[in-house]
């Protein structure tokens, strides 16, 4: 299992998952980010052409999964995935107790950028989890 959404398609997360090949399943969870300030997006009030922030986060963490399954089908790896709300720790469980897994690699921008760090993130799956969780910092990856 993969937890990742800026970071899907980075050289680093690339790098931790090299071993896996055809016939390997992959489960990627790509929580959306959380936006700072999203009430005050449309201050003063203007048109509504343009999305709220969720809405713009939510397209952009479903682009990037996309992207990242049809990268690891073309390698043989049999991949899928869904995104989740910007708290994870839930659904990574659920998942986990539904499907057998070896291993969950937790893929964060690196330190000074990143929320899921601050918020201790691959420490809170690795307590929720029986499986091991391993940490990859990585630089953010393609946009979409």
């Amino acid at each position: 299992m993969v937890v990742a959404n800026q970071t899907l398609g980075c050289a680093e997360l690339e790098q931790a998952m090299e071993g896996l090949g055809p016939g390997d399943v992959v489960v990627v969870v790509a929580p959306v980010t959380y936006i700072e300030g999203e009430q005050q997006w449309d201050y003063p009030p203007i048109d509504r052409y343009i999305p709220d922030p969720l809405t713009i986060a939510h397209a952009l963490a479903s682009a990037r999964l996309q992207n990242t399954v049809a990268e690891l089908s073309r390698r043989g790896i049999e991949a899928g995935g869904e995104v989740v709300d910007a708290h994870p720790v839930d659904r990574v469980r659920e998942l986990l107790a539904a499907e057998p897994v070896d291993e969950v690699i937790v893929c964060t921008l690196p330190e000074r950028l990143s929320r899921w760090l601050r918020m201790d993130l691959p420490q809170r799956i690795s307590r929720a989890t029986h499986v091991p969780v391993r940490h990859v910092a990585g630089s953010a990856g393609p946009s979409i």
